[in-house]
């Protein structure tokens, strides 16, 4: 544990932890702290951004102080949810409200409002996105609009705006630095990913003061240092990335065509489209994969708001299962998922997302008969998430991106083993887990490796991934047709 080592800082919906690498890239400590969900309204989600900070600090002092105190590491990387919005005060570091996370859907109005007036060509040419309150942009100007008196403190350059990854970066730098990555600056709604910039038209559109913007630098490279007073001395920090782009990363999905997919909150489907920035005809978004010494790699990504979130509620909420295991000890026992019919579980929580993008739908159970019972609602909600992956799969293909060799998984979710064969079936595509599911963390601890030097490139993470299970696709075409249909009929009645 004496040698060189990495921290990587991992903020996201659910929790915000560290883990400390070596420098083979392999984990040797972590420290994990829950974050609270607050939800003041009907699809508002809040989270409290001093909450994530004081358990980001803990946690890193946690993983310090396991592997042996601060001599020794190079590096800090910090990958994070993304389009999460904080702004706060330039002086006292204090956050003007609490931060807006990224499946609230305060700002859908908004949104529908700047389609009707027929901005969304412009905004997509631009951005690579669709209008969606899912992004920053909105939840910015709510905050300016609703926030009383910051609108005339952001003009007069008295409040920052930041993802996650910035307000960390800001506080672990003692306020010296207000920077993001591309990565994150992709996600706001504001950037311009083929000019690389923040565009004046998008700030007029969206009413933000370009004075509220940080610097948006590569993603892995020189973002100062730590303040020597947080660990006992500066240690550098040389990468930021959002967490799909991170776990992108952390799966070596480094040539275009590879395809990664993370189950954590939602479900995220990344493939690396090399330098082209590929548009999407099928709703699906064009983003930055990652920018290293000046270049840029695009991805097209699929993103599903409700992924984990299901097992979840059928534990917290519905209290249909005691943990995530049990959901899959009952889906392996069922031999089908519906008694006399077929149950569907839409888990529209906080509306749909790719490739339908509609923010007022709302979850649903549907096709429920005297002989349903839990199980079958159990199996149904995991079923849901792979019946999700599909569309987004399908949409790729409909964009020009060929069935791809393999799926990368990776996320809570994959330690399912009846998932991933469902998931294999419902798509016939091969499924990989990785031997290091939590991929997002390691590819920002890559990453920051590269930007300190620890790595000489991405051949060294392409040579560290390892395979630990495969599925492959063995249902009958027969039968998975049949099950996507009544799929796309349960996804017709809740977009209704």
């Amino acid at each position: 544990m004496g040698g060189p080592r990495i921290l990587a800082i991992d903020q996201g919906t659910t929790s915000t932890r560290a883990v400390m690498f070596n420098a083979a890239g392999e984990p040797i400590a972590v420290s994990q702290k829950p974050l609270q969900q607050h939800y003041p309204a009907d699809g508002w989600v809040e989270h409290d951004a001093e909450e994530i900070w004081q358990a980001a600090l803990a946690c890193c002092r946690d993983v310090i102080a396991k592997t042996g105190g601060v001599d020794g590491i190079k590096a800090i990387g910090i990958t994070n949810q993304r389009e999460t919005t904080v702004i706060w005060n330039r002086t006292s570091g204090v956050p003007v409200t609490r931060a807006i996370v990224w499946q609230d859907r305060r700002g859908a109005a908004l949104c529908s409002a700047l389609r009707d007036a027929g901005h969304e060509g412009m905004i997509q040419n631009k951005t690579g996105l669709l209008i969606d309150s899912y992004f920053s942009a909105t939840k910015i100007q709510w905050v300016l609009d609703n926030v009383a008196g910051t609108r005339n403190a952001a003009e007069k350059g008295e409040l920052a705006f930041g993802t996650i990854d910035t307000f960390l970066l800001w506080r672990l730098t003692g306020g010296h630095v207000h920077a993001t990555d591309a990565t994150n600056a992709s996600r706001t709604m504001l950037y311009d990913i083929h000019a690389g910039r923040w565009d004046p038209t998008l700030l007029n559109l969206f009413a933000v003061p370009e004075k509220l913007l940080p610097d948006v630098r590569d993603t892995a490279g020189d973002f100062d240092a730590s303040d020597a007073d947080l660990f006992g001395r500066a240690i550098p920090i040389t990468a930021l990335v959002g967490d799909q782009q991170g776990a992108l990363v952390g799966q070596a999905c480094f040539a275009p065509g590879m395809i990664k997919s993370t189950y954590g909150t939602g479900c995220f489907v990344l493939v690396n489209t090399g330098k082209q920035a590929l548009p999407s005809r099928n709703r699906l978004l064009t983003t930055i994969g990652y920018r290293l010494k000046g270049e840029t790699t695009y991805a097209l990504e699929g993103s599903i708001f409700n992924a984990g979130t299901v097992v979840q509620w059928l534990r917290d909420s519905a209290k249909m299962i005691g943990s995530a295991g049990d959901s899959e000890t009952m889906a392996a026992a069922l031999d089908d998922a519906g008694g006399t019919g077929k149950v569907y579980f839409v888990p529209a929580f906080t509306g749909l997302g790719a490739p339908h993008w509609n923010p007022h739908a709302r979850g649903a159970i549907l096709g429920l008969t005297r002989d349903s019972g839990i199980p079958h609602i159990v199996r149904a909600g995991l079923e849901s998430v792979c019946y999700q992956t599909h569309d987004l799969l399908q949409a790729l293909r409909q964009d020009g991106i060929a069935a791809p060799k393999a799926l990368r998984v990776d996320g809570g979710m994959i330690a399912n083993t009846w998932l991933l064969q469902f998931l294999s079936d419902i798509t016939q595509v091969p499924v990989e887990r990785p031997v290091y599911a939590e991929t997002t963390v390691r590819g920002a601890a890559f990453l920051a490796g590269l930007g300190c030097g620890l790595f000489g490139s991405l051949d060294d993470i392409t040579a560290a991934w390892g395979l630990d299970f495969r599925a492959d696709p063995h249902m009958p075409e027969t039968q998975r047709r049949v099950l996507l249909e009544g799929w796309q009929d349960a996804v017709r009645r809740v977009m209704h």
